[in-house]
């Protein structure tokens, strides 16, 4: 039950984002009173949205987040689901054009694609629907003193100084987070950034003609698959859209956008990598997203420690931004929610007690000391996969040997006759973080993007697991026809010789 009154302590959440909107969501439902502070304009607003539409990929919205969404506010995540297209497989479009679907699942699940900005406003619509929430627009962060918990605020709008008193600090403040920043005046944190030599570009493919008069527009791809153009060093992708359209992103080495210099090597490049594409996007459309659409870098990052003392954590990119490749940089921003609303919630922290001033809150603090210490396993280790996906993504699909094991992969799943719903384990994730290492033999893509229940670490442990069992499968088939093709040689030489 949402607690009221003048005792209720107050809560900053800096970044109007999924995981800001949800974190405010989270702590107001415990008590708390929250305020969130966000730098740009309102994404409500019109300009706001044609913005967000240059440089936004695609989301792809899979279990993980669905469960944080369902385990904060149940109503708000099934009023979600009606506004995502399902994406049941892959669907790989090779050189010539010609498509491979490989799903996701063998139990159909599967992964929801829908466009940043909706998932951002719907969020946010939600939060400001909860009692005890305000936010905040065009509020940017200047400073923040942790010790007398004091948040300096530029208010863009009315050009002055806001000081701004809090009890506790959320940093949702995305990759290049200033809480993040400020925090480390204070904490011993360990940090690493680095770019990947590669940058990305959104483009759009509109929609078909309606299939009967007066109907809706039509997809001129397959809406069901998340759409790839591997081509080994460079990849195109596209998501489709509630309206028929399809969001796509290219993602190349940065020398080789720079080669892109004028239409005509745009266009050409395009029809020779991207036969099928290029006529459905459109050249003069292809040129004018070209030529419109920012450029933008791929960055990681990781942290730690997450917090200080009881006055701060980090969650989302502001803790761990991470390349878009595994669709999971939303979903494990969502989940750093849901994994702190069980932790504070275990703690039985009190919002609506104040303490003392020079004073700690002994059960907030330990509550983000177990955040910091049990979370950082697993946000390092889907940074890390989500690095080795760009490399299946853009070139290993394309392989026989790739296909070879996603196949022995699939025959050892068959054989796990205890299949578990993504849904089945939703409710029990509202009141614990995971469960114990699951049984049977599951794919990697399963556990990370269907089973939610499985932390990251303990999904990326049982992979490394299964990849030695299947490189040591791989060894003994080829020890064995290497040695029936010995067998029949040797026997096909015994007959030359024997012959008179």
């Amino acid at each position: 039950m949402t607690a009221s009154g003048p005792n209720r302590r107050k809560a900053v959440v800096v970044g109007a984002g999924p995981v800001g909107c949800l974190a405010a969501m989270s702590l107001a439902k415990m008590g708390w009173s929250v305020d969130i502070y966000e730098g740009r304009p309102d994404m409500r607003l019109p300009s706001s949205k044609a913005a967000a539409q240059q440089r936004s990929i695609n989301l792809a919205i899979s279990a993980r987040g669905l469960a944080a969404i369902q385990a904060i506010d149940p109503g708000a995540a099934d009023r979600f689901l009606s506004t995502v297209i399902p994406m049941h497989g892959r669907m790989i479009h090779d050189a010539q054009g010609r498509l491979q679907s490989q799903p996701y699942d063998r139990d159909g699940q599967c992964i929801n694609s829908i466009g940043r900005a909706f998932l951002n406003e719907d969020l946010l619509k939600e939060a400001l629907a909860v009692p005890g929430i305000r936010a905040f627009f065009q509020h940017k962060v200047a400073s923040i003193d942790f010790d007398r918990r004091i948040m300096k605020l530029q208010d863009v709008e009315a050009a002055r100084d806001v000081d701004v008193s809090f009890d506790f600090c959320v940093g949702a403040d995305g990759s290049y987070s200033i809480v993040r920043r400020q925090l480390m005046r204070v904490v011993r944190m360990d940090y690493q950034q680095w770019y990947i030599p590669h940058d990305y570009l959104e483009l759009k493919m509109p929609a078909g003609p309606p299939q009967e008069p007066g109907g809706d527009p039509s997809f001129l791809l397959d809406p069901n698959h998340l759409h790839i153009w591997p081509r080994h060093t460079f990849m195109l992708i596209a998501l489709p859209n509630k309206d028929g359209t399809f969001t796509c992103t290219l993602f190349a080495p940065t020398a080789d956008f720079d080669r892109l210099d004028s239409d005509e090597a745009i266009v050409r490049w395009f029809s020779e990598h991207f036969p099928d594409a290029l006529p459905l996007i459109g050249e003069q459309a292809l040129l004018e997203d070209f030529h419109r659409n920012p450029r933008s870098a791929l960055m990681s990052i990781k942290a730690r420690p997450y917090h200080y003392k009881d006055r701060a954590v980090l969650l989302g990119d502001a803790a761990h931004a991470m390349v878009p490749f595994y669709g999971q940089g939303l979903n494990c921003g969502l989940e750093d929610v849901r994994v702190l609303d069980v932790l504070l919630r275990e703690a039985q922290v009190d919002a609506t007690s104040q303490v003392p001033e020079g004073e700690e809150d002994g059960r907030l603090a330990s509550a983000l000391a177990r955040y910091s210490e049990t979370r950082h396993e697993d946000l390092v280790a889907i940074c890390d996969l989500a690095m080795d996906n760009y490399v299946e993504m853009r070139h290993a699909v394309t392989t026989v040997a790739y296909r070879f094991r996603k196949a022995l992969d699939n025959v050892l799943y068959s054989f796990n006759r205890k299949s578990v719903a993504a849904q089945d384990v939703f409710p029990a994730l509202a009141k614990t973080t995971f469960v114990n290492a699951p049984s049977g033999w599951l794919p990697l893509y399963t556990m990370v993007s269907f089973r939610p229940d499985i932390s990251y670490s303990t999904l990326r442990r049982r992979f490394q697991r299964q990849t030695e069992i299947l490189e040591l499968a791989g060894w003994l088939s080829v020890g064995a026809a290497v040695g029936t093709v010995g067998i029949t040689c040797v026997t096909l030489l015994r007959r030359l010789y024997s012959r008179p």
